[in-house]
C-alpha cells in the first residue's frame, strides 16, 4: 500500500480557518521547515500573511491566485476558473519542492462554487508525497473532499458582534 500525505481540512462558515493555518505555517518555520502556502481567490497583497513573507524566506512562500476583490461566488467569471487552474498547476509544481508543509488556502470554495473541479483536487491529492502535510481551507468543503481529508474540523460562530469591523493584523 502506497502512504499519502496526510490532508486536514478546515471548513464551515466560521471566522478563522486560514488563521488556523497560518498558525500550523508558524509552527513550521519555527522548526526550520518548509512551507508552501498557495491561495485561491485572494489577491490582495497587502493582507499581513503575505507581507511577512520577505521576513520568513526561504522556509515561508505564499503564492497568489486570484483577483485584488472577490469573486461572485454565485456567478463566477472565467478569469476566476483560470486562476484557480493555475493555483492547481502550481501546486504540482510546488509538490516537487518537497515542503513539510502545503497549504491550498480557499480551495474548498473554489471547488463548491466550480472554479476548480473536484476530480481534479482529488488526483492531486493522491499524488502528494507521503512527507509533506496539506491543510485545505475554505467555505464549504465538498462531501468527497471530508472524505478524503485525514483531519476535519468545522468551525462555526456561536456569537459576533452586530456591525464587525475588519482589523488591520487581525482580520488580514
Amino acid at each position: 500500500m502506497v502512504k499519502k500525505a496526510t490532508v486536514y481540512l478546515w471548513t464551515g462558515t466560521g471566522y478563522g480557518k486560514t488563521t488556523s493555518a497560518l498558525g500550523a505555517c508558524l509552527r513550521q518555520v519555527g522548526h526550520g521547515n518548509k512551507v508552501i502556502i498557495i491561495q485561491f481567490m485572494k489577491g490582495r497583497k497587502y493582507i499581513g500573511e503575505y507581507k511577512i513573507m520577505n521576513r520568513l524566506k526561504p522556509n515561508y512562500q505564499i503564492f497568489q491566485f486570484g483577483r485584488p476583490g472577490w469573486v461572485d461566488i454565485k456567478n463566477p467569471d472565467q478569469i476566476d476558473r483560470d486562476l484557480a487552474a493555475k493555483a492547481l498547476a502550481f501546486a504540482y509544481d510546488s509538490i516537487k519542492k518537497k515542503p513539510d508543509l502545503l497549504v491550498l488556502d480557499e480551495v474548498n470554495i473554489a471547488v463548491a462554487v466550480e472554479l476548480l473541479p473536484e476530480k481534479d483536487l482529488l488526483e492531486f491529492l493522491d499524488k502528494v508525497p507521503a512527507n509533506t502535510t496539506v491543510y485545505l481551507t475554505g467555505r464549504y468543503a465538498p462531501p468527497k473532499l471530508i472524505w478524503r481529508a485525514d483531519y476535519v474540523t468545522e468551525f462555526i460562530t456561536l456569537k459576533q458582534p452586530d456591525k464587525i469591523v475588519p482589523k488591520k493584523g487581525i482580520d488580514w
